[in-house]
């Protein structure tokens, strides 16, 4: 269960993600909105680190790669961002699979490629 923290930190996830689609629309790639919304979260002091490194362990062995999660927020939620036409299912095995691999609960798979951002946006709980 999020704590109430999370809930804000969601609530402004979803704010900067609302900022960014009404500001450009769809169309674009998905570095052009990475940024925007990065931009957003920090227009809000939300603290955020993009392309964060998650260390690799598999079989108990630390492995010498990294997986880099778009945005995490706060340390906590995940967020994944798409500019695509759809979203699939598996960009929804993609997150869950990147929460269990971070030892997080909540992430946000966000597609900017939609006509109406609600449309393009998932929470996900693990």
């Amino acid at each position: 269960m999020p704590t109430q923290h999370e809930e804000e930190l969601a609530t402004a996830i979803v704010q900067c993600a609302y900022a960014v689609h009404s500001n450009l629309g769809p169309g674009l790639l998905e570095g052009v909105y990475e940024r925007c919304f990065r931009y957003e979260l920090e227009k809000r002091r939300v603290p955020y680190e993009k392309q964060f490194p998650v260390p690799l362990v598999y079989d108990g062995v630390k492995l010498p790669w990294k997986l880099r999660l778009d945005v995490l927020v706060d340390k906590r939620i995940v967020c994944e961002l798409k500019a695509v036409e759809a979203l699939i299912p598996l960009f929804v095995s993609q997150i869950l699979t990147q929460l269990k691999i971070a030892g997080l609960h909540l992430g946000f798979l966000i597609n900017f490629n939609v006509p109406v951002i609600k449309e393009g946006i998932r929470r996900l709980i693990r």
